[in-house]
């Protein structure tokens, strides 16, 4: 059952305007956006359509860009800050089929990043592709489960570099995904992103931050709207930038082709 009642998406929506709380709302919670076609259009052409449905991409690709980010700290307590984040989100989002695969293959891609048993994941990754065939076969067949897959497999496979700074980094990682994730776009939507690599990358590090403060915002602003109101201005600073990205990299000619 879902425990995020329209109770936290309205103190969203009291604290930011429109776009910023529709674009909240649905990287929180999936919530389809309601403010305007435009926006929507706009995150199709870049290729960032992934982060405001429940696709489970959000998901993997938090995972490892959290795994990343504190790959400095002892293996265990880097893998534990970073699977409790996915659990996190998973329970405060509720249950819901696509979130339990992402958070199953982001946990495995998490696994990979911090103890970078590559093939001990991928194994995992095929036992957990067999158990859903088994016992959940119809989920096979939806798209949010093959992008799951498709994007903790690129994840797996070169997620983890040797070196980089953060930037090379978040950059290995969002291109792995895009990269294993973009063929099954094509396909299934007819649809391809050119520009999706850059558009990933100048956002994409905004997705842990904005689901920490979000969520933050969301649960102290229920409690009494002052609280949440600092952590509101935070969120609509990051949310004008991701926007003002999104606007300027959805202009690029020919960044977009569909058939």
């Amino acid at each position: 059952m879902n425990i995020t009642p329209s109770i936290f998406t309205s103190v969203i929506n009291s604290y930011l305007p429109e776009p910023h709380a529709s674009l909240l709302n649905g990287i929180l919670f999936g919530i389809p956006l309601r403010s305007t076609k435009i926006l929507y259009q706009q995150l199709q052409v870049v290729g960032l359509l992934h982060l405001v449905v429940l696709s489970g991409m959000n998901i993997t690709i938090l995972g490892a860009i959290v795994g990343l980010a504190t790959n400095k700290l002892p293996k265990n307590l880097s893998l534990f800050c970073t699977i409790g984040c996915i659990v996190a989100f998973s329970f405060f989002v509720g249950p819901q089929p696509p979130i339990v695969r992402a958070a199953v293959m982001g946990t495995l891609s998490t696994i990979s990043i911090i103890y970078g048993k590559r093939n001990t994941a991928l194994v995992s990754l095929l036992c957990a592709v067999l158990v859903i065939a088994i016992f959940k076969k119809d989920w096979l067949s939806g798209i949010s489960c093959q992008l799951s897959v498709g994007a903790t497999f690129g994840i797996i496979l070169f997620g983890k570099g040797r070196g980089g700074n953060a930037v090379i980094q978040d950059l290995r990682t969002s291109l792995a995904a895009q990269i294993f994730t973009a063929p099954l776009i094509f396909i299934f939507f007819k649809q391809i992103s050119l520009i999706s690599p850059l558009s990933n990358l100048a956002v994409s590090f905004l997705i842990p931050p904005l689901m920490i403060f979000g969520f933050l915002t969301a649960i102290l602003g229920n409690i009494h709207w002052l609280l949440g109101l600092p952590l509101s201005y935070i969120c609509y600073g990051l949310l004008s930038y991701m926007i003002f990205a999104i606007k300027i990299l959805s202009k690029v000619p020919f960044a977009f082709v569909q058939f």
